[in-house]
């Protein structure tokens, strides 16, 4: 006779969440909603008249059809730098198409504010044009300003997630819509196109939250968005309820996209039948190779060749003198001191969240993992202004310190650094952590001699992306930092927008410079 046994659950699975796991990382959630919790309150406290004021101003439907305005012309401009670029890396024969990938993720380490301070030196009396051809070229500035600086800089996200959707894409559906008489116009509008909208909409979600919270390049191109009019109705006026509840209405428009992005994800657009997945047939361009260089040569000078040429110009035109070879360093080092301790702060707190998410499954873990995106999808500008209330309402001890600096910049990156450490632990066998404790380790020393171990790379990971986060961020940075404490970022925005090109240039062009060898080490982790 034979004896079925039931196959065993793990024994991190059959046990609640100890507390010494579940305590930090409810603690991490409650953080999480400090942002949100102060910005009501400090919106509420206005009278019925005065909100009834704030609430009906013209002012507010201009703010939001410009802030629809510059979103919506970004996400079409980056579609029409991402989709074809994405094509022909995976569809066509064209050659060198390692490199064409290579370029098309740079323009991620020219942060928007730099990219807007290469668009500038264009126009002028000292502009490049005016220096080099005698051609005066009015400054570009306003919603085309913005809208370029930021198209520039964004189109690398949309352009990422194309090229993964088409390289997954089951070559069987385009070769069916052939045999059908599909011409490729056809099968593109209706075979790829739906099977690439989620790719679409993930890339469109990523770069409409970055622009609707994008203070950098808006203020320096003098473009009246949300964000813009956020930070000047906090530092020049004394109704700070209106800033509270302009923080509100784009917090309010950041989740509407995030809420239309949530509905395509319902779809399901997965190949049904069982066959070995085929190497896509690659289209023959011919006489089309011409257009497609010259197209490809205009998107990577834009994104790429415009800030460096810019750069180049005014360390020639007017080179640095040794005050700048000490300012540079002595300045990257104050964007370094908050920038560490902020990844080493946001990787320790994505420890519990995600060890509770992986090994304890349950809704209140779900709710906690959830509760991390709050700080990510905050507006910065948002997210800083409720860090303000917080401060002085609660913990003035805090307002203007670097504590509350590295604090901010954790809740903003939370998100970021959840990613690789859950990924990794979701790869650690449990029965490693069951043999430990069949041995007589606690809990404590299991995790610390077995899994702590194996989490270092993705600890890395983590604090890598936060520390460059937090290395180029700015409306944080200017709203919570300590008075005259200037950092990189910091530096090139004022320097710009008093119009001080030459000297912003050295900052610039090493934030520039860190930032692309930072991309490269990113980029080098990923088999082309």
């Amino acid at each position: 006779m034979s004896v079925v046994v039931a196959p065993q659950q793990p024994v991190a699975q059959r046990t609640r969440a100890p507390l010494y796991l579940l305590i930090p990382a409810t603690l991490v959630a409650v953080a999480m909603l400090i942002p949100l919790f102060y910005l009501f309150l400090r919106a509420f406290q206005a009278e019925p008249a005065q909100l009834a004021d704030i609430l009906w101003r013209q002012r507010n439907l201009d703010l939001l059809w410009n802030t629809l305005k510059l979103t919506g012309g970004v996400l079409i401009l980056t579609t029409l730098m991402a989709l074809p670029t994405a094509w022909l890396v995976t569809r066509t024969d064209i050659r060198f198409k390692k490199l064409i990938t290579l370029l098309a993720v740079i323009p991620l380490a020219v942060p928007g504010y730099v990219m807007a301070y290469a668009l500038m030196g264009l126009g002028g009396y000292y502009g490049v044009f005016a220096q080099l051809f005698g051609w005066q070229l009015p400054r570009i500035s306003g919603y085309w300003g913005a809208l370029m600086a930021l198209s520039f800089y964004t189109f690398s996200y949309l352009f990422l997630n194309l090229r993964a959707a088409l390289l997954g894409l089951d070559p069987n559906l385009e070769e069916s819509a052939q045999s059908l008489g599909y011409g490729p116009w056809a099968t593109f509008r209706h075979v790829l196109l739906p099977h690439l909208l989620p790719a679409l909409m993930a890339g469109w979600l990523v770069i409409g939250l970055y622009v609707m919270g994008d203070f950098g390049a808006v203020a320096l191109m003098r473009y009246e968005a949300f964000s813009y009019a956020i930070f000047n109705q906090y530092e020049n006026s004394f109704d700070r309820f209106y800033a509270a509840w302009l923080s509100l209405m784009l917090l309010a428009l950041a989740a509407s996209f995030v809420m239309m992005e949530t509905l395509i994800k319902r779809k399901r657009l997965a190949s049904l039948g069982s066959s070995a997945p085929r190497q896509q047939r690659q289209s023959r361009l011919g006489w089309l190779h011409l257009p497609a260089w010259l197209y490809l040569s205009a998107v990577f000078l834009s994104s790429i060749g415009l800030p460096v040429m810019i750069l180049a110009y005014w360390l020639i035109l007017a080179p640095p003198d040794l005050s700048f070879f000490l300012q540079v360093p002595a300045t990257f080092l104050r964007s370094a001191t908050v920038a560490i301790p902020a990844a080493l702060l946001t990787s320790l707190m994505a420890i519990p969240v995600a060890y509770l998410l992986v090994r304890y499954p349950s809704r209140w873990s779900s709710l906690i993992e959830r509760s991390t995106y709050i700080g990510y999808a905050l507006p910065p500008i948002t997210l800083a202004l409720a860090m303000v209330y917080f401060a002085l309402n609660t913990a003035y001890f805090l307002y203007q310190t670097l504590a509350m600096l590295v604090f901010a910049l954790a809740l903003a990156t939370l998100a970021l650094a959840m990613g690789p450490i859950r990924s990794h632990l979701l790869q650690t066998r449990v029965n490693l952590e069951e043999a430990a404790f069949s041995l007589g380790y606690s809990p404590l020393a299991t995790f610390y001699h077995v899994i702590f171990p194996r989490l270092r790379r993705s600890l890395l990971a983590s604090a890598t992306l936060v520390f460059l986060f937090c290395m180029k961020e700015l409306p944080i940075t200017m709203l919570l930092s300590p008075t005259n404490y200037t950092t990189l970022a910091v530096t090139v925005y004022t320097r710009t927008s008093e119009g001080m090109m030459a000297e912003a240039a050295p900052f610039a062009a090493a934030i520039l410079l860190f930032s692309t060898l930072s991309v490269g080490l990113v980029l080098n982790r990923e088999k082309a």
